[in-house]
């Protein structure tokens, strides 16, 4: 399989593991460093559908920055949730693999092997 994509976070065990599991069946994936080069709204949207949930779901809610950002409010709407995530990449959950139109969270790691 080629048109694999990884966001992945050099630091994350997960994420590490992750990689890891497609390389040991022989998945080359493209690796995105999200950090760096994090998502706009457009793609992030894209992943959401892809994963089948919203915003809130994807956003790793034991950063700081969740908490000092206020995004655990109910009144917060899509799009501030969405913004939230350009803004601050770390909030994404990690690993996001990407394949056959599909998108899985590497938590565990198998559970990318779903869309594979």
């Amino acid at each position: 399989m080629t048109d694999v994509t990884i966001l992945h976070n050099a630091r994350c065990s997960k994420s590490r593991a992750t990689l890891a599991l497609l390389a040991d069946r022989g998945i080359q994936p493209r690796i995105v460093d999200y950090l760096a080069t994090p998502p706009d709204q457009d793609e992030l949207e894209r992943i959401l559908r892809m994963l089948g949930i919203g915003p809130r779901e994807l956003m790793r809610k034991d950063e700081p920055a969740y908490r000092d950002l206020g995004l655990d409010d109910p009144q917060l709407d899509r799009g501030q949730l969405l913004a939230a995530l350009v803004t601050h990449p770390m909030l994404i959950q990690r690993p996001i693999v990407i394949g056959n139109g599909k998108a899985a969270i590497g938590r565990p790691p198998e559970a990318v092997l779903d869309i594979l």
